[in-house]
């Protein structure tokens, strides 16, 4: 039977699912002067408790339902699904089960939960002030065009990205290798009015410096050995829409100061050729080089600079963006999964926890590469810890846990006699099978190193 609050003289209605009795006393308790509340112990419960009605907020006890990947996953769908655009407040003890329902959109709190915090939250949902999604703010997203992540840094990125999407300013996006500066760039077309003309992008440092001229700025018939026929450059093919040109430290010097030309005139001259081309394009420009000390360092032009960076835009790195990588997990298993055929498979919290813990140095290009290699080389449908590359494993705090100690337990004793064994193998491969070097190597007597080996069959 579900247990209910007495009414107050309020319009709001909030449904809970918990079968923890503290748990099922404090909502009571906390939140009775806040709506009439209805907890009940099942899903099913509660879908039936509010046939014919739609509750204001939905409060979800994850560790009191039937789990599934080490969170009430199915659950939370199920609400969603029963009432779109109903908050959803998720408690859970668990701080990888929070990290994935903050990266899903629900606001999550973390037991044991304090009173004036869940009271807030509460009342900010009853109050509107959760989007239709039930994200935890009016503001925050989940993503933007190609660009994945609900963490605060990718807020920011996604509120700049809205703000510049309308201008026709120079953007400069900075950021290390792999965070998705192009991403950030096409973002900002696809949210401006040149979305619909063309959008030209040019890596400067995939062609070599005797190409990259001809593709920049065209050239005439004869220009050159080779230049049978009239072609424009990228500048050019951006006329109307806009000029990408990523890794733009890497331009020389003579082409930095052609581009510069270009940027003040509006105009482009071909290789060979005598009449300029006046053109209307924006330019965006991205960069992982430090480019104030290139130009201390005479490297890069100074006025060519300040034409650039009229808007930076800093790209965060993956290990900054908490709470993200279980979102982009989920979107790469979804896409590599229907790209190669494969039934849709899943990453086991622990190996979800080993990945948070990672530092990413080759950022999302580099998580996104290991997914897809885990959905053609993992066999089964659910990615464990132990299929985890062995540097990911290797620099993860988390991997203690989930590596040494399996979920079906360990022989103790057998388990330090393995390695007890190991180690005085390696020491042997080390000291060419010297005992007594061997022994020196693991600070061990000659009597207990002989001890050691026979008791091993060394």
């Amino acid at each position: 039977m579900p247990a209910s609050s007495p009414a107050p003289a309020s319009r709001y209605r909030v449904l809970a699912v918990t079968v923890d009795k503290e748990a099922e006393a404090a909502l009571s308790s906390e939140l009775s002067s806040l709506a009439e509340l209805c907890i009940v112990a099942e899903m099913h419960d509660l879908l039936a408790e509010a046939e014919g009605t739609v509750p204001q907020a939905i409060i979800l006890d994850l560790d009191s339902l039937a789990e599934r990947n080490g969170m009430a996953t199915e659950e939370v769908e199920a609400a969603r699904a029963r009432f779109p655009g109903v908050p959803i407040l998720a408690l859970t003890r668990g701080r990888v089960a929070a990290r994935r329902m903050r990266s899903q959109g629900v606001r999550t709190l973390v037991a044991p939960v304090d009173p004036d915090a869940l009271i807030g939250t509460v009342a900010a949902m009853l109050r509107g002030e959760a989007v239709a999604d039930g994200l935890t703010g009016p503001t925050e997203r989940r993503s933007l065009g190609q660009l994945i992540g609900s963490s605060e840094p990718m807020q920011r990125v996604y509120e700049a990205i809205l703000r510049l999407a309308d201008s026709s300013t120079t953007v400069l996006i900075r950021g290390e290798s792999g965070s998705g500066k192009e991403l950030a760039a096409r973002a900002i077309v696809s949210h401006g009015r040149r979305r619909g003309s063309p959008f030209i992008s040019l890596n400067c440092a995939a062609l070599p410096e005797s190409l990259i001229e001809a593709e920049l700025f065209g050239h005439e018939r004869g220009a050159y050995t080779g230049a049978d026929r009239a072609r424009p450059g990228q500048i050019e093919l951006a006329h109307t829409g806009t000029l990408f040109l990523d890794e733009i430290a890497t331009l020389t010097l003579p082409l930095q100061t052609k581009l510069l030309r270009v940027l003040e005139d509006r105009e482009v001259r071909r290789i060979g050729g005598n009449t300029p081309r006046s053109i209307d394009f924006r330019l965006i420009t991205a960069t992982n080089e430090d480019l104030e000390q290139m130009v201390a360092q005479g490297r890069f032009r100074e006025d060519l600079y300040y034409r650039i960076n009229v808007v930076p835009l800093d790209m965060p790195p993956l290990r900054e963006r908490e709470g993200d990588i279980p979102l982009l997990v989920d979107h790469y298993l979804k896409l590599f999964c229907s790209t190669e055929g494969k039934e849709l498979m899943r990453c086991e919290p622990d190996a979800i926890e080993i990945l948070e813990d990672y530092a990413w140095p080759g950022n999302v290009r580099e998580l996104e590469n290991l997914i897809q290699r885990l959905v053609l080389m993992v066999g089964g449908p659910v990615i464990e810890a132990r299929h985890l590359p062995k540097n990911v494993l290797y620099a993860s705090t988390a991997r203690h846990e989930s590596l040494l100690i399996p979920e079906e337990g360990l022989d103790f004793d057998r388990e330090m006699e393995r390695i007890e064994a190991a180690y005085l193998r390696a020491a042997l491969r080390r000291a060419d099978g010297v005992k007594k070097d061997a022994g020196k190597l693991l600070n061990l007597t000659p009597r207990q190193m002989k001890y050691l080996c026979q008791k091993h069959g060394l």
